[in-house]
């Protein structure tokens, strides 16, 4: 019986370190693609997609490392679920703060299912907020209060004018 437990131990012992080997590692660049954008290096720094033009004059995904460091996260791949309920697409290449201009992605993004769920996403937009000199709690509470409000917070904080900002006078 003890030397039954023994080789179940040595078994379970050998399997969590193969485990650990091959799945303690994230590499940004050895990515697939379609999961690349809204992940998290073994080192803290986040994964994005970039396209490059082949040979062949055809565009190319790669998954590369940015240099943007994650404080409190490391070797995280973002769930189908949390890039459904928050708006994003893993297919969008590289890390901008433009979506925030958008009503659609802003409320999705401030929705209790996103905002309370989905730390990495929420982290990431906060950060790209602050960036533009918005601080996202203030700007969600906002969105849920008066959506057009919230707009007009974000363009006058000294974030780029988009093409919005630019239509808005005609529309009056």
């Amino acid at each position: 019986m003890a030397s039954s437990t023994k080789l179940s131990f040595v078994f379970f012992l050998s399997c969590s370190l193969f485990l650990q080997a091959t799945l303690g590692e994230i590499t940004c660049e050895n990515l697939p693609t379609d999961i690349c954008s809204f992940s998290i290096s073994s080192a803290g720094k986040r994964c994005l997609l970039e396209n490059n033009l082949a040979g062949d004059g055809k565009v190319e995904f790669q998954c590369t490392t940015s240099e943007v460091a994650v404080e409190r996260m490391a070797l995280y791949i973002e769930t189908d679920e949390c890039v459904a309920a928050c708006g994003v697409d893993r297919n969008w290449v590289g890390i901008s703060s433009d979506a925030l201009l958008e009503p659609d992605f802003t409320a999705k993004l401030c929705s209790p299912s996103c905002y309370h769920n989905c730390p990495n996403i929420v982290d990431l937009y906060s950060n790209l907020a602050a960036g533009e000199g918005v601080f996202l709690p203030d700007l969600c509470e906002k969105q849920r209060t008066n959506p057009e409000g919230a707009m007009v917070e974000l363009l006058s904080s000294g974030a780029a004018p988009g093409p919005a900002a630019e239509l808005a006078p005609a529309a009056i």
